[in-house]
C-alpha cells in the first residue's frame, strides 16, 4: 500500500511533552491526532495513561483512545490496521493525520512491517493466564528465555504485556516470534508513506527525570490509587496484561499490602525512567525520525512547513 497524503509522527519518551506540541502542531497544519500509545486504548484507564482530557479530546479530534476493554488483547497489528483505517477517514475529511505516542513497537510495525499476526485461542490464552497470572505463580519472563531467547533480550522483564505476547506466539505456532520476526524482514512493509515527517523528540535526560517526578506527583494528586481500586471494583484482576503496566502494577502491589505509599511512589518513578530510557534507545536507532529538542517547537513546526512544501513541489 502506498500513502502520497502528508503524514506527520510526533514521539518521545514519556513526559517529554508531546500532548503540548500536538496541540500546536494540529492547530499550525490541521490536523486530526491518532494515538500510538499500548495503553491510552484502554476505556477506564485514564490517570495513569495520562490520557488527553475530555475537554482536549474536545479542541481537537483524536483516534484510537478508548477502543478495548482492559481484559482485551490490543496488539501491533490491530494498531496498523486501525491506524491506517483513521488515515483513510482523516484524510477524506482533507485533514492531515498526526500519529502521535511513546510505543516505539507500534511505529515500527506501521513503517517498517512487523509479524504479529498470529489468531490465538482463547485455550491457549487462558492456559497462560491460569499459569503466570495467578498469586504466586512463576515469571512469564523465565518462561520466554526458556522457549525464545532472542525475544526475551530484546523485551524488558518488566514489559509484561509483550513477555507474554511472545509466549502466545510460540505456544500457537510451536515458533519463536523472533524467527517470524526474521521472516516478515525479508517481506518487507507492507505500507510505503512518501510523504511522512516523523519528529522525535529529546531533551537532556536530567530534565526529563525531573518531569517524570513531576508528572508523578500530579497522577497521584488525581486519583490514581482510586482509578486502579475502581477497576479492581469492576472486575479487573491485577494479573492482566494491562493492569500489570507502569503505574498500575505499582498501585496494584499497594492496594495489596506489599508496599507503603512512599515505596510505591518510589518505585514508579524509577520505572517510568527506567521506561523512558528504553524509549529513548528505541526511537534513537530509528532512521526515519528527525531529532528535535523539546524546547524548540518553533524549529520542529518551520521544518515540517518546508518539508510539505518541498515534497508538494515535487509532486
Amino acid at each position: 500500500m502506498q500513502i502520497d497524503i502528508p503524514v506527520i509522527v510526533l514521539v518521545g519518551p514519556t513526559a517529554i511533552g508531546k500532548t503540548t506540541l500536538s496541540f500546536q502542531l494540529a492547530d499550525r497544519f490541521g490536523c486530526e491526532i491518532i494515538s500510538m500509545d499500548s495503553m491510552q486504548v484502554y476505556r477506564y484507564m485514564d490517570i495513569g495513561t495520562a490520557k488527553p482530557s475530555v475537554e482536549e479530546q474536545q479542541a481537537c479530534p483524536h483516534h484510537l483512545l478508548d477502543i478495548v476493554d482492559p481484559d482485551e488483547q490490543y496488539n501491533a497489528a490491530r494498531f496498523v490496521k486501525d491506524c491506517l483505517a483513521a488515515i483513510k477517514q482523516i484524510a477524506a475529511r482533507g485533514k492531515i493525520p498526526l500519529i502521535t505516542g511513546g510505543t516505539g513497537l507500534y511505529l515500527s510495525s506501521l513503517l517498517n512491517g512487523l509479524f504479529d499476526t498470529v489468531q490465538v485461542s482463547d485455550e491457549v490464552r487462558g492456559e497462560l493466564r491460569r499459569k503466570f497470572c495467578a498469586p504466586d505463580a512463576p515469571d512469564p519472563y523465565d518462561e520466554l528465555r526458556r522457549v525464545d531467547p532472542e525475544s526475551a533480550a530484546r523485551i524488558h522483564k518488566n514489559d509484561r504485556q509483550r513477555v507474554m505476547r511472545g509466549l502466545e506466539i510460540f505456544f500457537s505456532t510451536g515458533t519463536p516470534w523472533s524467527e517470524h520476526l526474521k521472516q516478515q524482514q525479508l517481506r518487507g512493509p507492507l505500507v510505503r508513506f512518501s510523504r511522512l515527517f516523523a519528529v522525535y523528540l529529546t531533551c537532556p535526560r536530567d530534565i526529563l527525570y525531573r518531569r517524570i517526578g513531576r508528572r508523578t506527583d500530579v497522577m497521584l494528586a488525581q486519583g490514581l490509587v482510586e482509578e486502579v481500586e475502581k477497576l479492581r471494583n469492576m472486575g479487573y484482576a491485577p494479573g492482566l496484561a494491562s493492569m500489570q503496566s507502569i503505574g498500575y502494577r505499582h498501585v496494584n502491589q499497594f492496594l495489596d499490602g506489599k508496599w507503603d505509599r512512599e515505596e510505591m511512589k518510589r518505585l514508579l518513578i524509577r520505572d517510568t525512567r527506567r521506561y523512558a530510557k528504553r524509549q529513548m534507545t528505541w526511537f534513537g536507532r530509528m532512521d526515519r525520525l528527525r531529532p528535535h529538542d523539546r524546547r524548540d517547537q518553533e524549529k520542529v513546526i518551520s521544518d515540517i512547513s518546508y518539508y510539505f512544501e518541498k515534497s508538494t513541489r515535487r509532486m
